[in-house]
């Protein structure tokens, strides 16, 4: 592996294009907070403004897809399909935050133009995280990131639940990025750069330092929180029931998408371990596919089983995103066990498509908890959902489509998305690797139990207190038909859009390895 030149890729003229997406998500977090303290409570237009950067900034991404790779900043910013696919999973997730957000805000007096901010400038943060190349990019991208969740998690201050997600999700989070700093300082020192090209070529070498199995195991520690992934899970339950449930559904899918696409890029594409076919890294590589395989088992265990004892709708979700979290991660060791670029190409894609599939639906199903929630969260239990599906056919139908699509019930999107990131592990021949297929569809079975249930709840079980459907607004009402659409589209129609992933996939892999 070749180590690259900024002026063998892009003109120094190009730097400022290849983060243009970016960089307009970043303006607009500046321009909303500007247009909020010139004209404050002015709702409707920090929301506008945020949808229009967010959109340009998707429709910049979408028009460079297909183009070569190419590399920014001295090689710090990478433009290639992994960031491409992830970066239009984020501005999907932040688009769809807004549309929810819209009677949020009005119902709970939420300052706009600060929440809009910071939904801007974490998704600015999570762009960065796909686009970073560099170890050092990649966490100031997470900062981004997890400073803005944590002040979106306490948004609202009189509520006694939020400020304790938001305390609880800063205390543990710091110590996760102390550990993910500290595995970064270490890989540094075994290999003297940050960059992860460099630390790609460092680490073929046939005596790399045994320092750098202590960094990336911390550094596996650091994500996997980030990922939600168990035993670093804690935080989940609490910090998702007590945030607002708009914000909820932000952090069940942006931010894990983000931390999942910095960990490929760092362990798939940094480190040579992907291919066992180096000598020098085999010990690494097979510690690296065991510690995730085992971590991958335990979470889908943990994530269903804790999932079907919970009487709280935010609560079952929370444990089944950790599930989820799960699930990914099996695509993400079909990655690494992969013997050919190709079949690299698929399993990475495979994780990329996931996570769009998971977004599609987790948004939906938080649109229509964030409608039923009432002010400050009040409705959250399944018995407040009791016999609400004929006296609100539409909302208690879709909901019932997203709850059959992240259960894995062919024809939705979840189905397919299961198969994607299944495959890979399959065809690796690992026997560890065929373990966790069995447990992660044998977890898939057991996830029935409580997505079916609140479909039950909400069909099949008497109210004994009157309740009257709520108006849906056309915010909401948008965001619904794009989620139930996007639902169907993914689950019937998605061989185009899943060779779009590999296709753009296969030419980061050719830019990495050339």
């Amino acid at each position: 592996m070749n180590t690259f030149l900024l002026t063998d890729l892009v003109s120094p003229d190009a730097n400022l294009s290849i983060i243009a997406p970016e960089l307009v998500v970043a303006a607009a977090g500046v321009i909303v907070m500007i247009v909020d303290s010139f004209l404050p409570g002015r709702r409707s237009l920090t929301g506008a403004i945020s949808l229009a950067g967010l959109l340009l900034a998707g429709v910049m991404l979408v028009s460079v897809w297909s183009t070569g790779p190419a590399m920014a900043w001295n090689g710090m910013i990478v433009h290639d399909g992994l960031r491409v696919g992830f970066s239009l999973v984020f501005i999907f997730v932040s688009l769809m935050t807004v549309l929810i957000s819209t009677i949020w805000v009005e119902r709970e007096h939420v300052p706009a133009g600060e929440y809009h901010a910071l939904l801007l400038f974490a998704t600015f943060g999570m762009m960065m995280m796909s686009a970073g190349n560099d170890l050092v990019v990649i966490f100031l991208g997470l900062e981004t990131l997890s400073i803005a969740t944590y002040v979106m998690a306490g948004l609202r201050k009189a509520d006694l639940r939020s400020n304790e997600s938001a305390m609880k999700y800063f205390i543990l989070g710091s110590f996760a990025s102390a550990f993910l700093l500290y595995g970064m300082a270490l890989v540094y020192g075994a290999t003297g750069s940050t960059a992860i090209h460099v630390i790609a070529d460092r680490v073929a070498t046939p005596n790399f330092p045994a320092l750098l199995l202590v960094g990336g195991a911390m550094m596996i520690i650091g994500f996997g929180f980030k990922v939600a992934l168990a035993p670093f899970h804690v935080w989940t339950p609490d910090v998702y029931e007590g945030a607002p449930t708009p914000i909820t559904g932000f952090m069940a899918a942006g931010p894990k998408a983000a931390a999942l696409a910095a960990f490929i890029r760092i362990f798939v594409l940094g480190f040579p371990l992907a291919s066992a076919g180096y000598q020098a890294a085999g010990y690494l590589h097979e510690a690296w596919i065991s510690s995730l395989s085992v971590l991958a088992i335990i979470t889908i265990i943990v994530g269903n089983t804790a999932a079907i004892m919970q009487s709280n709708v935010k609560r079952m979700l929370a444990f089944s995103s950790i599930a989820h979290a799960g699930y990914a991660t099996v695509g993400f060791i079909g990655a690494g066990l992969a013997k050919t670029p190709s079949g690299r190409d698929e399993a990475i894609a495979s994780v990329a498509f996931y996570m769009l599939t998971y977004a599609v639906t987790n948004m939906g199903a938080f649109a229509i908890v964030t409608l039923l929630a009432e002010k400050n969260d009040r409705r959250t239990e399944f018995e407040d959902y009791n016999g609400i599906g004929f006296k609100s056919p539409i909302l208690s139908f879709s909901l019932s489509l997203f709850m059959l699509s992240l259960l894995g019930l062919p024809l939705t999107a979840g189905f397919i998305g299961k198969v994607l990131v299944f495959r890979p592990a399959i065809e690796a021949g690992n026997r560890l690797a065929t373990a966790l297929v069995v447990v992660a569809v044998v977890g898939s079975a057991v996830s029935a139990y409580y997505y079916l249930r609140l479909i039950v709840v909400m069909f099949f079980r008497e109210r004994l207190t009157d309740w009257r459907a709520p108006a849906v607004p056309a915010a909401l009402a948008a965001v619904l038909v794009i989620t139930v659409a996007g639902v169907l589209y993914l689950g019937l129609f998605s061989d185009g859009l899943i060779q779009r992933f590999a296709g753009a996939r296969s030419a980061a892999v050719a830019f990495v390895e050339k």
